[in-house]
């Protein structure tokens, strides 16, 4: 896997003429796997943040011009209030004012090719950029590769969160970005 250029990539907001795209995503079994079936529910929280509703941000990740994946920011202050601190008790653990940030490549075929792992490293500049200071991200523990992209992106695990009402077989792990970590010149702006 070869490292992609920061400057191949961009980050456009999500409008309305956008959801149909992002319906077909929800629907494929590489999105079920990690967002759930339930890609009506999604796609309504989605349109909620388009129309101001929500106030977390989505954006389409753009590679060369051409569209390969979504990825959005949140406030977890804004998150603090059920339903979410039910299905995600960690909130209460991490600082108010971090961002969380949720991504996820589009088709299939551009799995695994290190475009999740350059597009969260320049949206973290961004974010940076605009002040933040603690970024988390939030994959299923078991999923493998994106543990490994948020990795080279210079997230570290902070905790390990079980599911609520689960077995305990099933759990979140919480990620914050490390700048420490990162190789000298990965962090220049993108």
């Amino acid at each position: 896997m070869s490292s992609i250029d920061p400057a191949r990539l961009g980050f456009r907001p999500v409008t309305p003429d956008d959801f149909s795209l992002l319906e077909g995503w929800l629907k494929t079994p590489h999105w079920q796997e990690w967002w759930g079936k339930a890609w009506e529910t999604e796609l309504a929280h989605i349109r909620d943040m388009v129309e101001g509703r929500d106030s977390t941000r989505p954006f389409l990740i753009l590679l060369d011009g051409r569209v390969v994946g979504y990825i959005q920011s949140w406030i977890i202050a804004d998150a603090l209030r059920e339903p979410w601190l039910t299905e995600a008790p960690w909130l209460r653990e991490v600082p108010a004012e971090s961002v969380g940030v949720d991504l996820s490549i589009g088709d299939a075929a551009d799995v695994s090719k290190g475009i999740g792992s350059a597009a969260l490293k320049a949206f973290v500049d961004l974010l940076l950029a605009e002040g933040h200071d603690c970024i988390l991200i939030n994959p299923d523990a078991a999923n493998g590769r994106a543990v490994r992209a948020y990795e080279k992106a210079g997230f570290r695990p902070l905790m390990v969160s079980p599911e609520p009402g689960g077995d305990g077989a099933k759990a979140t792990l919480i990620m914050k970005f490390a700048a420490t970590d990162a190789a000298p010149n990965d962090r220049t702006p993108a």
